[in-house]
């Protein structure tokens, strides 16, 4: 009688933990946490600073209230972060290969990434990037100096250029400018800078390039003293470059967004949000979703100016890769695809 009493005890312990382990699952599924990186490029970018807004609205950890709204957050769980990078070559090679999540790069380079060419032609084709969304577009600044004489980018030859972070979307566009224009790799002095707008007031530097969405600081702090002004890049040269890339276009930055600055010709491309093809397709509908619910706009918005131009009009045309197929459901559904 013992040893039965002893096995039917055994037997309600058992029960009581099946129990307790079944009506534990649940919760510990809805508390799972599902990591997602979005890596940026440089801490200083447009980028970046988009990035980590869009981190902040869309992750959806357990207790935010404001993820209680039907799709105002992306999947129950995701954490979002956004992370730096050496720029756009680093980036689409680590999403290809499954080393990051996903990342915001210009499309000028994630059409080249695909085809394997230009920075891409010794790795190959990256072919499993994906599109999520193209986000805003991006400038072309270049300014110089009025000591150095500089009205035309082909007068460039000789002078001290700073082009942006090694390996950055800036630099790599630059150096393609200064080559249509007949500046050649070797025909300035490539000058790095923590401060172009402080070292071209010292005298340091004649011309930089910076690609973001205008106004960006380090521009107005050249232009605000009256002693640098903003170089076109038009002509011949910029209808060969937008003939070559289907992943550029001509800008214009507008008279009032700089000081002492008239309205200026100039070349852009747009940032696009991309990941690896084997990411989730719930998850990545939930985060295309997500952003573009309209409770998110206005916090986008204010977080850079750039970020005011998120549309779902436009995030899934003329894109420089394939759209994940997680994304495309979503553009299916809101009749834009």
């Amino acid at each position: 009688m013992q040893r039965l009493a002893a096995l039917f005890a055994l037997a309600a312990f058992g029960l009581l933990i099946l129990i307790s382990f079944n009506s534990r699952g649940p919760k510990m599924a809805e508390e799972a946490r599902i990591s997602f990186q979005i890596a940026t490029g440089p801490s200083g970018g447009t980028p970046f600073t988009v990035g980590q807004t869009i981190a902040g609205l869309i992750s959806h950890p357990p207790g935010v209230g404001r993820c209680d709204v039907s799709t105002v957050c992306g999947p129950a769980g995701v954490i979002l972060s956004a992370r730096t990078s050496q720029g756009p070559i680093e980036s689409l090679t680590a999403v290809n290969n499954g080393l990051v999540d996903s990342a915001l790069v210009q499309a000028d380079m994630v059409e080249a990434a695909v085809a394997g060419k230009g920075p891409f032609r010794r790795p190959g084709p990256q072919r499993h990037v994906r599109t999520i969304a193209a986000l805003f577009p991006e400038a072309m600044h270049l300014v110089a100096a009025n000591k150095a004489q500089v009205g035309r980018v082909s007068d460039l030859v000789g002078k001290r250029i700073y082009l942006g972070p090694a390996q950055s979307g800036s630099a790599l566009m630059a150096r393609d400018i200064l080559a249509a224009f007949g500046v050649g790799p070797n025909a300035f002095r490539r000058v790095e800078s923590d401060d172009p707008a402080a070292d071209m007031a010292a005298g340091k530097l004649d011309a930089f390039f910076v690609l973001a969405a205008p106004a960006f600081p380090a521009v107005t702090a050249a232009l605000a003293g009256g002693k640098a002004h903003l170089l076109p890049i038009d002509g011949e040269a910029a209808v060969r470059l937008l003939a070559d890339d289907s992943q550029l276009a001509e800008a214009h930055i507008a008279a009032n967004l700089y000081p002492v600055s008239g309205e200026v010709v100039t070349l852009s491309t747009r940032a696009v949000w991309v990941v690896n093809e084997r990411a989730s397709d719930a998850l990545v509908y939930g985060l295309t979703r997500a952003l573009f619910n309209p409770a998110n706009q206005a916090a986008l918005a204010a977080s850079h100016p750039a970020a005011g131009a998120i549309d779902v009009a436009t995030a899934a045309q003329s894109l420089p890769a394939p759209l994940h197929s997680g994304a495309a459901r979503y553009y299916r559904e809101v009749g834009k695809l």
